[in-house]
């Protein structure tokens, strides 16, 4: 299973229209950025075809990051889009897959223990990747 947790930029100011001094907010030099291609869909469908293979989402809200994630579901072909609010990071977050929507919330002993949320979704994606290698045999 691959886990897709790269950032990715949108877009990027190539070398020869890069300015020379400090890029000035008024200036508009951004306005010759340059779109940076998308590698997920050649990973997907070249490279690593039957692969499974979970990505991360961010965002400010919920709402919107878990309509978002069943996009990514439908157009890139992966498992599982794990949703992450900005503000309550380290209180939930919610893997989204095909059938299912499940929040994930530390219990308050793995709050006491300092458990880290990573470890929540770990399991959580362990647990489904078993079930799918099960399903396929």
């Amino acid at each position: 299973m691959f886990h897709l947790a790269a950032a990715r930029l949108h877009s990027y100011v190539s070398v020869s229209e890069m300015p020379q001094h400090k890029i000035q907010a008024s200036g508009g030099a951004l306005q010759t950025a340059t779109m940076v291609p998308e590698t997920l869909p050649p990973f997907m469908s070249e490279w690593a075809p039957r692969a499974p293979a979970v990505s991360f989402r961010l965002g400010t809200d919920l709402c919107v990051v878990i309509n978002h994630a069943g996009s990514a579901l439908q157009v890139y072909g992966l498992e599982a889009v794990v949703t992450i609010v900005l503000e309550p990071r380290r209180s939930f977050v919610v893997p989204v897959t095909r059938d299912s929507e499940a929040k994930l919330l530390p219990s308050e002993e793995e709050v006491e223990k300092g458990t880290a949320i990573e470890e929540k979704i770990a399991g959580n994606l362990q647990a489904q990747q078993t079930a799918f290698v099960s399903d396929k045999n």
